[in-house]
């Protein structure tokens, strides 16, 4: 089944905003009671303040250590964002998922690293992974993913909603929905990343007719 996507351009959105209103704002009049919009994470994060400039970040040894562990272009690559994620897990969790990681993979089994070392693990974003100005930000995974989306669908009176992450790589994952989603149909559609969170300023979207 084919559902129409249509996004929606926002001005770049920051810790100013509140990401409730600014749907409201910039969607009035395109959401209707069978629709479900869909917000990327990134900038719930944003919205809600936690995104962090690299010279507000301290990474301490084990950070620094630990981060050379992983592959260049992966996110918790840098010390800084390792520092976050050790922030949010505490450095005794992430050095052991390292641990844990590590013999896993030696008898074949991938991900344990990222399944032991918390909900930001896969979620933090380093400094080129966001729209400007905040490339040049940690900007961790939102909090309350699914409190958050079930906020959006009371304010808008629609029928769902959903915080995504998606990327170009068709990677596809809904942090939380809104009761009644089906957030593995979600990912489905969303799989070509409709969101355009850098030039083009449309961090919303809305699946039309979702309810058919």
């Amino acid at each position: 089944m084919n559902y129409e996507i249509i996004p929606i351009k926002t001005p770049i959105l920051t810790h100013h905003d509140n990401i409730i209103d600014a749907i409201i704002k910039y969607g009035s009049g395109q959401i209707t009671q069978n629709d479900v919009i869909c917000v990327a994470e990134s900038v719930v994060s944003i919205t809600q303040g936690t995104a962090l400039r690299c010279d507000d970040i301290h990474p301490k040894f084990l950070a620094k250590c630990l981060s050379r562990l992983f592959p260049a272009k992966g996110s918790i690559a840098s010390p800084y964002s390792m520092q976050m994620l050790i922030n949010f897990s505490g450095g005794l969790r992430v050095f052991a998922a390292v641990i844990l990681g590590t013999l896993a993979k030696c008898i074949g089994i991938a991900g344990v690293f990222y399944r032991t070392a918390g909900y930001q693990a896969r979620l933090i974003d380093d400094v080129t992974g966001t729209m400007p100005p905040f490339d040049k930000h940690i900007v961790p995974g939102p909090n309350n993913p699914v409190e958050v989306s079930e906020t959006i669908k009371t304010a808008t009176g629609a029928f769902g909603a959903c915080i995504a992450d998606v990327n170009d790589l068709k990677r596809s994952h809904i942090l939380g929905t809104s009761k009644g989603v089906n957030a593995n149909l979600v990912a489905k559609i969303l799989i070509d990343n409709p969101f355009g969170n850098d030039s083009q300023k449309t961090p919303i979207c809305i699946i039309k007719n979702y309810v058919r």
